[in-house]
């Protein structure tokens, strides 16, 4: 009887030890709505391709995500909140190049560490940036540029949309790369640099592909380069910066992230579910139009960009001995 007894409860309880051992079945999962957090405000670029792949993302998860923007302190705020948020699934981060930056800009910020404290789950996009200058300003190219600059030490403002984002950091590789001495300008956003580029208050900048097309295309300014290794599709004619100074790229991505101790089968999920997005041809053909080329990777992927891009971004702050303003 005793042993009946023991038996029956072993059987009671068999159902929750094999759900609490690690690798064995996880209860269905999702059951409700999932946040993706992007520390970019409503409206922009970033914003926009992050709505459009989440909901692209919700066809196969079969719930719905709800971006949330949580912006202050160079994206740290919205990476905090996902690093500290319960690692079940349903608070994901849409991490950018900030994630690489910020470490060597601005130590204090938190996560200080985003390849331990978070779980890169796959890239979602890249879009490189567009060197178009002042028609005043006597280069068609490249080589041209660093001759005037070498010609012209300390005489060329380089504008920016803030000092540690991804186009200045851009100017920072062509500088060191190319040994020029040029000024650089940061302003608040694209928009109010790309004002003082048309009245040639500054003379250059990187600028995103989609804000700097319609002023080329108007003659306003003059593309003459891209940040890419490769060509762009909305600049076709336009040759990298990496023809003239081989290996040169400066490119802004964003990818999913998770908090870390995701469990591997909610992790494996989300990534497929993320490459069936960005694999989707009409998302794809959509952004591209806007200058973002949406690309496939895994977890593994991203945590490679993130690592390379933190070497890199972080020995070249070093060097220029660059500080926030």
């Amino acid at each position: 009887m005793v042993r009946h007894l023991l038996g029956r409860r072993g059987l009671l309880a068999a159902p929750a030890l094999l759900l609490a051992r690690p690798g064995l079945a996880q209860p269905s999962w999702p059951t409700r709505a999932i946040s993706i957090v992007t520390g970019y405000a409503p409206g922009g670029l970033t914003d926009v391709t992050t709505r459009a792949i989440a909901q692209r993302m919700e066809r196969d998860l079969g719930q719905p995500i709800v971006v949330e923007n949580r912006v202050g302190g160079a994206t740290s705020v919205a990476s905090t909140h996902v690093a500290q948020a319960a690692p079940d699934g349903y608070t994901l981060l849409m991490g950018a190049s900030s994630l690489a930056i910020n470490p060597a800009l601005q130590p204090d910020l938190t996560p200080r560490e985003p390849m331990r404290e978070l779980l890169p789950l796959g890239l979602a996009y890249r879009t490189a940036f567009v060197l178009h200058v002042h028609p005043s300003l006597p280069v068609k190219s490249v080589p041209e540029l660093i001759a005037y600059a070498k010609a012209n030490p300390g005489k060329l403002n380089f504008g920016s949309s803030g000092t540690g984002a991804v186009n200045h950091l851009a100017l920072e590789l062509l500088r060191q790369q190319a040994g020029i001495d040029v000024l650089h300008v940061p302003y608040r956003g694209g928009v109010p640099a790309l004002t003082d580029l048309r009245t040639n208050r500054i003379q250059a900048m990187f600028q995103a592909a989609l804000e700097a097309l319609p002023v080329v295309q108007e003659g306003i300014t003059r593309a003459i380069a891209v940040s890419s290794k490769e060509r762009m599709p909305l600049f076709p004619d336009v040759p990298p910066v990496a023809d003239t100074l081989p290996g040169f790229e400066a490119v802004f991505w964003q990818g999913l992230f998770a908090p870390r101790g995701l469990p591997a089968p909610i992790a494996q999920r989300l990534t497929e579910t993320l490459r069936n997005a960005t694999e989707d041809q009409d998302l794809r053909a959509r952004m591209a139009a806007q200058g973002v080329a949406i690309e496939t990777g895994d977890g593994e992927a991203m945590r490679r960009i993130l690592a390379e891009d933190t070497r890199l971004w972080g020995e070249l702050i070093r060097r220029g001995n660059i500080r926030p303003e």
